[in-house]
């Protein structure tokens, strides 16, 4: 197996981890949305620990599918290749902070149960805040998610690595979602413009399912690699 077919499959591995990581971790901090969260949260550490786990290995492969195929990516563009590690970065130093907002939570849980003689509009607001910050991360996450979306699908409509009806349904599926993401900061979204999501998730899981079986079209050249061998030597 080539180092193309090899980063293929992995980047294909990577995004099925960033997306079923995320999903599976919703049903192990359930507790957070409760509205006795401050004891839930305690009670159900174990499964709280677990999804800070996963949401870690989702961050993980955020922040490495854009480094594992930059070096497919760089040779049709090299600039978007570096934006896209950007913007996944980016992306993954929100998920950090939503991480680090059910750590302290779970803290604060643990002070609250143990505490003698509790105050509750301590705890209240301190649990308030962690929580709207976990949501902020949440939505603010989406916008270098979608902003990535569209650079690498851009770049892989232009490279023709992969067939272009599906980088062309990356790149709506990014706009959709962008869209929410806006309509959500100023509260303006509803639960049932999450259908918006569905386009953008069934995109990168026929992407990972493509990159696994079949690879990237590695037939499709490098703008360069269209030249004359003879006419490079003499430039």
């Amino acid at each position: 197996m080539d180092s193309d077919r090899k980063t293929a499959t992995l980047v294909g591995l990577l995004f099925i981890l960033a997306t079923a990581a995320p999903i599976t971790s919703a049903f192990f901090t359930g507790s957070i949305h409760g509205t006795d969260y401050l004891t839930a949260v305690s009670a159900n550490q174990t499964q709280v620990l677990i999804g800070i786990l996963l949401l870690l290995t989702m961050t993980a492969s955020i922040v490495s599918i854009p480094i594992v195929i930059y070096p497919v990516l760089k040779k049709h563009n090299e600039t978007l290749a570096l934006g896209y590690v950007g913007a996944r970065i980016f992306e993954g130093f929100f998920s950090a902070v939503n991480i680090i907002s059910l750590l302290l939570l779970l803290s604060l849980s643990r002070e609250f149960v143990t505490s003698a003689a509790p105050v509750d509009s301590y705890f209240q607001t301190s649990g308030a805040l962690l929580l709207a910050g976990f949501d902020w991360g949440s939505i603010l996450l989406d916008f270098p998610f979608t902003i990535g979306a569209l650079v690498l699908n851009y770049v892989l409509y232009k490279s023709k690595l992969v067939p272009r009806w599906l980088s062309a349904l990356g790149i709506l599926g990014a706009v959709l979602w962008l869209t929410d993401a806006f309509l959500r900061v100023f509260s303006l979204s509803s639960p049932s413009l999450e259908i918006l999501a569905l386009p953008i998730a069934a995109q990168e899981m026929i992407l990972a399912a493509l990159l696994i079986i079949k690879g990237f079209n590695m037939s499709a050249t490098a703008p360069d690699s269209n030249k004359d061998p003879a006419k490079r030597s003499k430039q």
